[in-house]
């Protein structure tokens, strides 16, 4: 009998600890339990590294040292509005910081063989050679860590229930009224309460978010989708995602200034 009723009312059972409890006990300063996290996500740490690098990282390589050091970043930065996983916020800092690295140390190599090099003429075609080589290397580790964000971004967006198809079909058409949707965004990030609704509940705080814009409950209705995805970019470390909505702004208030 007592097992069936375990069952059913779950007595004598606790709940497992999940990672990101952990990661809430570390930010409060269990320091022993930081260290056993940074220790057993080593192969973790290790693999993001790698999946970087384009080849095998082991703990002796400089470039896990980088990502350690992400990783017990991630650890001190991580909130709920960076997503309901450590993990997916960890490997987006991890490659960050190690493709950071990566592109300042191909900037010390070209200021040293720029200086080896003793003949002029030779120094003027290296140094020109070395500057395209780095510059094609720089694009590629652009291109990467922008792909990695967009991805990260996916798995914020789908906590929400959203899909990158989703926000196409509900951009708001005029500039104007994308516009207004992005500054109701600006507001609620800016108002720690209703940040914590959004990623928390996973929804807007419509009735405390109406009583502080200058638009009505229905247009925020129906622009939630778009104001929920911008809301998601100005919480987070999205730094080409920021870049881009910034752009797409000026462009637009450029483009209202022209046609006024």
């Amino acid at each position: 009998m007592k097992p069936v009723l375990s069952l059913l009312f779950k007595i004598g059972k606790r709940r497992t600890k999940s990672l990101e409890d952990e990661v809430l006990e570390i930010q409060a300063g269990n320091i022993q339990l930081q260290n056993y996290l940074i220790n057993k996500y080593k192969p973790f740490i290790a693999k993001a590294v790698s999946s970087v690098c384009k080849r095998y990282i082991n703990e002796t390589d400089d470039e896990f040292s980088i990502g350690l050091i992400a990783f017990n970043e991630a650890i001190e930065k991580y909130s709920t509005d960076k997503g309901s996983s450590l993990l997916s916020f960890a490997e987006l800092i991890i490659k960050r910081r190690v493709i950071d690295y990566i592109r300042k140390e191909s900037k010390n190599m070209t200021i040293t063989m720029s200086e080896q090099d003793v003949d002029q003429d030779d120094y003027a075609s290296n140094n020109i050679e070395a500057k395209l080589s780095v510059e094609e290397f720089q694009k590629q580790i652009d291109q990467e860590q922008r792909k990695e964000e967009i991805i990260y971004y996916q798995t914020i967006l789908k906590e929400f229930g959203l899909t990158f198809s989703d926000l196409h079909a509900c951009a708001p058409k005029h500039s104007d009224a994308r516009q207004n949707a992005i500054n109701i965004a600006h507001i609620l990030v800016q108002n720690p309460e209703l940040k914590k609704h959004l990623f928390d509940k996973k929804m807007l705080p419509m009735k405390n978010l109406e009583g502080l814009v200058d638009v009505s409950r229905k247009t925020i209705e129906r622009n939630r989708k778009y104001i929920i995805a911008v809301s998601i970019i100005l919480s987070g470390d999205y730094i080409y995602l920021k870049d881009y909505l910034k752009g797409a702004i000026t462009s637009e208030k450029r483009d209202c200034a022209r046609s006024s």
